[in-house]
């Protein structure tokens, strides 16, 4: 009788050590269920996740409780010697289809049920037992005899939430096992995940003996199993909108014991373009899971998807510092900024914080990464802050010598007019990329452009124009001519305007460098015929009477002391797949006075970053031709002088004037800067720059139609010239929808089709142009008849 007496005694110590001393409200909050009537965090169907507060369950510690009844008998005692009058019966309830309760230190989460109303502490354990219904402990004791204590919380958790009378045995070893063979070798079956061979286990029972029926916790568990398994494979292929849909439809597998489903559903979300929800997603681990590594990853990752604003509202979640000052994510912190300082490179719009410039400043003169100096290099040339820019590029170049560190530091010398030093730094990587090959070659413009002209060495000279011949570059050339015209060489400086033309015959500045070259050697008939060939398409041109103005103060120029002609270029012949096209002509700009000779303007970009403008020093003080800062004028003046220098062929000074002039209350001057701009922008060969202009301000019909065939033109010649010819054919298709297809046009997209081996629909164009008499159009049908029938033009 005394043994007996010990044992229930033990027995109750044990039982209110496990549940006697939580209240309703305590057991709720440590399960992560919340107050009742207040529902637990979830992703509902839109995929939206909500974030608690609840904190995560208590664990269960089975040792603790063997331990302390290890010499007590196991023999239970009768109910009537340990009944409670207080004792209140618990039934389960059915569990939420939604609830998503926060276990961060669990593996495997079902979704618990609603708990029912406790009035009272509970009973002792024989009591509840008495009064509670069958729980289901097989799973239970078969983790504890694998000795999966993962699995084996996880399950306690779980059986906790759906009953919260329920107490763990005091050992799960002591479970009675299940003498159903068949079943353990099932459960062994999910132990192992193997799920497809378990689902056929359980239909070959069921198809054997017609009663028999699988427990539902594994049917539960194996359907949680699956999920996770189709979510993250759905993740690996990339199919997003599948991993929502898993995700919404298994709410219990969005807790922090499954951190890795919680990353992918984010991420599948800001794939899906809703960037918020993904945020929501990473917000949630950040308020409810405590793992201190899944949570710096939680911040690495998000990094890699969130843009720099939403990854602010993410940090502010960190944990406070401790006592020792440190913060949660100070190990990621300079990675953070690198990544941030990244961002802000590829928009100039973007202000980062104080705090992450100055920490990559510190990790750059402190660790000396070439790469730290090249992140501020052009963060800073992208906000115009050249000299800091130049700081940083040169640091970079003394660790290590590149094409990106030579090309931002020539970029920040063209924009503080030192060009021939951006030549010199750029010639050894000039060949090194399309983006190093644009630099160099806006270095050796803006060089050749400047004024008064620089003395250059004639190796330099030599060089120069052996890259401009190579490269075909228009802008580089016209420069040579005005270069050469300077130095009273006008027949150098006919050549190359004429080499120039012949690379791009629709270069009016080009062509009117000739007209007046010619005019100035007496050539009366090479005059009318550009004037003739110009005729409706440049007032300047076709008005050229007096040249004398083109000499400064209006004096004769006078040769240098010792003059060193330019390398003359040799007239290009083109190619056969190559026709002759005529850029599409700009919408008719406004009128003003005739101006002197064009002045150059040349840009370059890396991609994605903030181009640089270098101006040409005027040849003559009078009308447009000074430098101004148009930023310093009113919104009429600085419209006004945008024409004017549209007029003089400056178009890259003409698009800061009508950026000013777009500050301009009046609608009306609005419209019109708008539409400067992008005639500025066509004016320079930046059509995608044109297109953004034009929607700076409301603009008529029939101007938008205007720009935007012009912008589509372009971008079918640029297209063509880079050898994109499908490109070019979609570009084409676009513009044919808005205007009829002119015949050089029509002549362009045959040598698209002809490049593309689509002689058929090649012969067809050509054909049709070649009805019109075009000569190009002819000679693409020769071209095409030449491959098709070799033999017959032998």
């Amino acid at each position: 009788m005394k043994s007996s007496l010990v044992a229930v005694s033990a027995a109750v110590v044990v039982a209110t050590l496990v549940t006697g001393l939580k209240d309703r409200a305590a057991l709720q909050e440590r399960l992560g269920l919340g107050a009742a009537g207040k529902p637990a965090p979830e992703l509902m169907m839109m995929g939206r996740i909500k974030p608690t507060e609840a904190a995560g369950n208590s664990e269960f510690n089975a040792q603790l409780v063997a331990d302390k009844i290890e010499a007590i008998t196991s023999s239970p005692p009768s109910a009537s010697d340990t009944s409670d009058p207080n004792a209140v019966a618990q039934q389960p309830a059915a569990p939420p289809s939604a609830a998503l309760p926060s276990e961060p230190q669990t593996a495997t989460s079902p979704a618990p049920g609603t708990p029912s109303t406790v009035s009272e502490p509970p009973a002792p354990q024989q009591a509840a037992a008495s009064t509670q219904p069958a729980v289901d402990e097989s799973a239970l004791r078969y983790f504890a005899s694998r000795g999966d204590k993962v699995r084996l919380q996880a399950e306690i958790s779980r059986l906790q939430a759906l009953y919260p009378n329920w107490v763990p045995p005091a050992d799960p070893l002591a479970v009675p096992q299940n003498g159903d063979k068949q079943l353990e070798a099932m459960w062994q079956l999910y132990s192992d995940g193997r799920y497809a061979e378990l689902r056929k286990a359980i239909s070959d029972r069921q198809a054997a003996g017609a009663g028999w029926q699988p427990p539902a916790d594994l049917l539960d568990r194996l359907d949680v199993a699956e999920a996770r398994a189709r979510l993250v494979n759905a993740s690996d292929l990339k199919q997003y909108a599948t991993v929502v849909d898993i995700a919404a439809a298994t709410p219990s597998l969005l807790t922090c014991s499954e951190v890795d489903v919680l990353w992918r559903v984010a991420e599948a979300f800001i794939q899906t373009e809703r960037e918020q929800r993904g945020q929501d997603a990473y917000t949630y681990i950040l308020k409810n899971c405590t793992n201190p590594a899944e949570r710096q990853a939680t911040i690495e990752k998000a990094s890699t998807l969130l843009s720099y604003q939403p990854m602010q509202g993410l940090l502010a979640l960190e944990k406070p510092a401790a006592t020792d000052g440190s913060r949660e994510f100070d190990a990621i912190r300079d990675n953070l900024a690198r990544r941030f300082m990244a961002e802000g490179n590829d928009d100039p719009k973007l202000a980062i914080a104080p705090d992450y410039v100055s920490r990559l400043e510190k990790l750059a003169e402190s660790q000396g990464l070439a790469s730290d100096a090249l992140l501020l290099g052009w963060y800073q040339l992208r906000r115009n802050n050249d000299a800091d820019a130049e700081k940083w590029f040169r640091a970079a170049r003394a660790k290590q010598d590149s094409a990106t560190a030579s090309q931002g530091l020539a970029l920040a010398l063209i924009a503080r007019k030192a060009p021939q030093e951006a030549e010199d730094v750029m010639f050894r990587w000039r060949a090194e990329s399309d983006d190093a090959s644009a630099t160099y070659l806006a270095a050796t413009a803006n060089l050749m452009a400047l004024q008064p002209p620089a003395d250059l060495a004639e190796d330099v000279l030599h060089r120069i124009a052996a890259e401009v011949i190579a490269r075909k570059y228009v802008p580089t050339a016209q420069q040579f001519g005005w270069y050469a015209r300077s130095l009273n060489q006008f027949q150098t400086a006919a050549r190359w305007f004429e080499t120039a033309l012949a690379w791009k015959p629709d270069d009016e500045p080009s062509a009117y460098g000739l007209a007046v070259t010619r005019e100035q050697l007496n050539d009366r008939k090479a005059v009318l015929a550009i004037q003739h060939a110009w005729a409706g398409r440049s007032t300047r041109i076709t008005n050229l009477e007096d040249t004398s103005s083109l000499s400064p103060n209006g004096a004769p120029l006078q040769p240098e002391k010792s003059p060193i002609a330019p390398q003359q270029p040799v007239q290009p012949t083109q190619p056969p797949q190559r026709p002759a096209v005529t850029a599409e002509p700009l919408p008719a700009e406004r009128p003003t006075a005739l101006q002197p000779g064009p002045d150059a303007a040349v840009r370059t970009a890396r991609p994605g970053m903030q181009t640089v403008t270098v101006q040409r020093g005027p040849r003559q003080t009078r009308g447009c031709s000074t430098t101004v800062d148009a930023a310093q004028l009113g919104p009429s003046d600085a419209l006004s002088r945008g024409w004017c220098l549209m007029d003089i062929n400056r178009p890259m000074e003409a698009i800061s004037a009508f950026e000013a002039a777009l500050q301009s209350p009046l609608r009306k001057d609005r419209e019109d800067a708008a539409y400067g701009q992008s005639l500025a922008y066509l004016r320079a060969g930046l059509s995608s720059n044109a297109a953004v202009a034009a929607t700076k301000a409301p603009q008529s019909r029939q101007r938008a139609a205007e720009l935007q065939v012009a912008i589509l033109a372009d971008r079918a010649l640029s297209a063509f010239d880079a050898g994109r010819y499908r490109e070019t054919l979609v570009y084409l298709d676009q513009r044919a929808q808005l205007q009829q297809e002119r015949i050089d046009l029509m002549v362009l997209r045959g040598y698209c089709y002809f490049n593309l081996k689509m002689y058929g629909d090649a012969t067809r164009i050509f054909e049709a142009a070649a009805a019109t008499g075009n000569r190009d159009a002819t000679r693409g049908l020769a071209d095409v008849r030449k491959v098709t029938h070799p033999d017959v033009n032998d």
